[in-house]
C-alpha cells in the first residue's frame, strides 16, 4: 500500500469483517473513519487511535452515505479508501419472503453501496485515485435455497461493482469486490439459529449440515476475508474483479 497514510472509510465496522478491516488498517497506520449504528462498539474499536473517526449512521437511511463520505472529506480533506461492508440477511422459503424481507436485504446489501459509491465518487475523481472494495458474497455469484431476497440483492451489487468499474477506471478508481462462502460472524449464527428454528432441528444439526457442504468443512475467519478486502488497494491495474475466498 507504501507508506503514505491513506484516508479511508469502512461502513458497517462495528463487528464482524468490517470490524477486522478497520483494525488491521488502523494498524499499519491509515486514517480509518468508521461507520454503524451501534456507538459504543465504534468507540471500543477506536480506542487508543489518534488516526481514526467515529461516524455513527444506519446505512439505510437515504441521507447516511452523502452525511458520512462529507465528514471524512471535511476533516481531512479527501477520500481515498471505501470499504462497503455493511450487510445483512434473513433466510425464508421464497413464499414466505415477506415484502418487508425483500425491502429490508435491498436496502441494506444494494441500495446502500450504491449510495456510498455514489457520494465517494466526486472526491475520488477530483483527486484522480480511489479504491472502492465492497464485501458481497458468494450469493451474488450463485443461487441457494431460502435466501432469494439476499440473493437478489448480492447478484445486484456485484452488477453495480462491475458497471462503475467500467465506468470510473479512466479516473484512477476500482472498484472491486470481495465474495466469501460462509463466514464466522454473529450474522452467520443468527442464519444458523433462524434456519434450525424453521427446520426443528438443532442448532448444531444445521451447522453441521452446512459445514458438509463448504470447502474445507469450516467457516471462513474474518481475518481471511479483511486480508482479500485490503490486498485491493495495492492493486492499481484490477478493477471489476470478484474475488472468491473460499476456505478449502
Amino acid at each position: 500500500m507504501g507508506e503514505a497514510a491513506l484516508r479511508i472509510l469502512v461502513t458497517g465496522a462495528s463487528r464482524g469483517i468490517g470490524r477486522e478491516i478497520a483494525q488491521q488498517l488502523l494498524d499499519s497506520g491509515h486514517n480509518v473513519a468508521v461507520t454503524a449504528r451501534s456507538q459504543d462498539d465504534l468507540e471500543d474499536l477506536v480506542t487508543g487511535y489518534s488516526n481514526s473517526m467515529v461516524i455513527v449512521a444506519d446505512s439505510t437511511q437515504p441521507k447516511s452515505a452523502e452525511e458520512a463520505v462529507s465528514k471524512v472529506v471535511n476533516q481531512w480533506n479527501g477520500l481515498d479508501v471505501l470499504i462497503i461492508n455493511a450487510g445483512d440477511g434473513s433466510a425464508a422459503p421464497i413464499e414466505k419472503t415477506t415484502d418487508e424481507i425483500w425491502d429490508k436485504s435491498i436496502a441494506i446489501n444494494l441500495t446502500a453501496p450504491f449510495h456510498y459509491l455514489r457520494a465517494a465518487v466526486p472526491t475520488m475523481k477530483n483527486g484522480k485515485f480511489g479504491r472502492v472494495v465492497v464485501i458481497a458474497s458468494t450469493a451474488g455469484l450463485e443461487g441457494e435455497p431460502n435466501v432469494s431476497a439476499y440473493t437478489a440483492a448480492k447478484h445486484g451489487v456485484i452488477g453495480l461493482v462491475r458497471s462503475s468499474a467500467a465506468e470510473l477506471a479512466k479516473h484512477g478508481i476500482t472498484v472491486n469486490a470481495v465474495c466469501p462462502s460462509y463466514v464466522d460472524t454473529p450474522m452467520t449464527q443468527r442464519s444458523l439459529q433462524a434456519a434450525a428454528l424453521r427446520t426443528g432441528k438443532t442448532f448444531d444439526e444445521v451447522k453441521a449440515a452446512l459445514l458438509s457442504k463448504i470447502p474445507g468443512g469450516r467457516f471462513l475467519s474474518v481475518d481471511e476475508v479483511a486480508k482479500a478486502a485490503i490486498s485491493f488497494i495495492a492493486l492499481p491495474d484490477q478493477t471489476g474483479q470478484t474475488q472468491i475466498v473460499k476456505g478449502d
